[in-house]
């Protein structure tokens, strides 16, 4: 990953269009983290994405054009839908420099944290701020990654 500045980072949630039982939405989001860690690395891209049922979080961050290009695959991919910008600014420092897409909640312990987060927004996107997302997807790779 290319250490140079400034990055822009790129926050948003969406609602899930994956249809099926609980085999088919883990299959699906293995294809999309599987995919989108090859693709993030060859783009120089970073991030996080957490998921539920209902709506996927993610942050992007790296260099302006490569987050542009993946957002819009983001908009066009039919698995999303009412994908919501929170921000995109620059910023000196990427939040997931060791990831080129990180998945937060899947272990217990995850779960446990992700089930405060919906308590206190109902998992209601349009109520979860960018700060927030970021501060949760962060903490929860950083918990990951140690």
């Amino acid at each position: 990953m290319s250490a140079a500045a400034p990055f822009q980072r790129l926050v948003y949630y969406s609602r899930n269009e994956v249809d099926g039982d609980a085999d088919a939405l883990d299959a699906a989001i293995d294809e999309i983290l599987s995919l989108s860690q090859r693709n993030n690395a060859q783009a120089d891209v970073t991030g996080a994405l957490l998921f539920n049922t209902g709506c996927f979080g993610q942050v992007l961050e790296g260099p302006r054009r490569a987050v542009e290009a993946t957002f819009e695959r983001i908009q066009r991919d039919p698995r999303h839908s009412d994908v919501t910008l929170l921000a995109f600014e620059t910023t000196d420092a990427r939040a997931f420099p060791n990831w080129s897409m990180a998945y937060v909640g899947a272990k217990p312990a995850q779960a446990v944290r992700y089930n405060e987060i919906a308590a206190s927004s109902g998992f209601d996107p349009s109520r979860m701020t960018a700060n927030r997302l970021l501060e949760t997807l962060h903490g929860l790779a950083m918990e990951k990654e140690a």
